[in-house]
């Protein structure tokens, strides 16, 4: 109920993009059911009908992708602070946020189920009507009702699994390297933080002990320094109190003052800095791999269009072309962040202003944001064009089931960038009312934008060219 509230009260955008997801599944359940009708239609052509199933994987990991780009922006799912006193942790957004995606693909699926419905006659009980093959249709056969619910139930199911995956709770705590367990001194068993050398409990003045305000007030300068020894640590050269050996950072005056040998150094323990400060790691660590993965893709994919022929006039490439596109695919996806950031550290390189600069910074901030999309983009750009270049005029006929799973990837890959890149600039709003409060003008923001999409497309462009050149070569023949 939490959920059908949330969707109904939703603003107008948020149910566009809701509107998105369940398009795609619509169409991704219409080519499963296209698939299955041309299954039932053939039974002596087993692995035909294997094969255009498989095709369906591309179209089915574009709608699921989309799905996760518009829960990540969802505003009704967003955690905020005061929700876990009634109930609604993130735990339960998670949920709520799934079972939202899942609402919106089931109403995909029975639209693509009355949709086929109704080009197969079944509906208003005529012939079948359409462009689409009669044979794609299973017109005059019955449907198997397991089947057709296996195959609708698809796409709402891995995406609400995708979603949970995605927006599951995370321990946001500062990992703490802990030390092995073992005897303490003297025989006490518990984990201890730094083992001892024989004699140090022994020496004067080498006791570790917390620091608590006893302490800090037993640090003031009218103490003895034998006492401030005993209150929390050693008496250094000039009556200092030294910092304990157990502690790894040094303290540092807190009042700016320097340090002499006369005066007394208190022991503040510094802050941890919350999961907030602390600054998202680099995305560059799937690089070697997306890169490992893409030269895999193009591998596969040159061995085996070398081995098969170019593919007739209805049929669709071979299973190893197939796998060879998911390679690279995949490969271009894991490495879209790790170029993203490699982009923003050229943009700041060689002496940089003030835009080049900014823009350089956002695009490492946003990395991990919008660099898988921008690889998904990158790859169906490349698979357009060797479709494009095998599909001509001389080539196969590229069928409407073809061009509409040829639609329906490329539109749910540009919507997911799209929403991703809509998500970067609510995420950095703060820092954009910030820079605005101090004076920079509105071009300069807008020029920095213009940066940022020049330097992608520079980078993104010609790469998306070598492979699509290098993927077209084994089929071009």
């Amino acid at each position: 109920m939490l959920a059908l509230r949330l969707t109904r009260t939703a603003h107008l955008a948020v149910h566009l993009r809701r509107l998105l997801v369940a398009v795609g599944s619509a169409g991704t359940g219409f080519l499963l059911l296209c698939a299955l009708g041309y299954a039932l239609s053939h039974p002596d052509t087993p692995g035909a009908a294997a094969l255009r199933l498989a095709w369906c994987a591309a179209p089915l990991a574009a709608a699921v992708q989309l799905a996760v780009a518009v829960a990540r922006t969802d505003p009704g799912t967003r955690p905020r602070s005061g929700l876990s006193a009634i109930g609604l942790g993130p735990g339960r957004l998670m949920a709520v946020s799934a079972t939202t995606t899942a609402l919106s693909a089931v109403l995909g699926s029975v639209a693509a189920l009355f949709l086929f419905l109704h080009l197969r006659g079944d509906l208003t009980g005529g012939p079948p009507s359409g462009r689409v093959a009669a044979d794609a249709l299973a017109v005059g056969q019955s449907l198997p009702a397991p089947a057709v619910l296996t195959l609708l139930v698809l796409v709402p199911v891995l995406a609400s699994a995708a979603v949970a995956h995605t927006l599951r709770p995370r321990d946001t705590r500062p990992a703490t390297a802990t030390a092995p367990r073992g005897y303490g001194r003297f025989g006490a068993y518990g984990w201890g933080k730094a083992r001892e050398t024989f004699g140090a409990y022994g020496r004067f003045g080498s006791r570790t002990a917390t620091v608590s305000a006893g302490s800090r007030a037993a640090g003031s300068v009218g103490v003895p320094p034998l006492e401030r020894s005993r209150a929390g640590g050693r008496v250094g050269a000039g009556g200092t109190l030294q910092t304990q050996a157990s502690d790894p950072r040094p303290s540092t005056p807190t009042d700016g003052a320097a340090e002499t040998p006369g005066s007394t150094q208190t022991l503040d323990p510094q802050p941890e800095p919350t999961p907030a400060q602390t600054p998202h790691p680099p995305s560059t660590t799937a690089l070697p791999w997306g890169i490992a993965v893409l030269a895999a893709g193009l591998t596969v994919e040159t061995y085996t269009g070398n081995a098969s022929a170019a593919p007739a006039p209805g049929t669709a490439p071979s299973a190893g072309v197939l796998v060879g596109w998911a390679l690279t695919a995949l490969g271009l996806a894991l490495a879209g962040p790790g170029l993203t950031h490699l982009c923003g550290r050229l943009l700041q390189a060689a002496r940089p202003g003030a835009l080049r600069l900014l823009a350089g910074r956002v695009l490492m901030e946003e990395s991990h944001r919008i660099g898988r999309p921008l690889g998904v983009v990158a790859a169906v750009a490349a698979a357009a064009y060797v479709a494009a270049t095998v599909y001509d005029g001389d080539g196969p006929a590229f069928g409407p089931l073809a061009t509409l799973g040829a639609l329906l990837v490329a539109g749910c890959t540009v919507a997911t960038l799209l929403t991703a890149a809509v998500a970067a600039k609510h995420a950095r709003a703060d820092t954009t009312d910030a820079l605005l409060r101090l004076g920079a003008p509105p071009s300069t923001l807008r020029g920095a934008a213009a940066v940022r999409t020049a330097a992608l497309l520079a980078l993104f462009g010609p790469l998306t060219l070598i492979v699509a050149v290098l993927a077209a070569l084994p089929l071009d023949h």
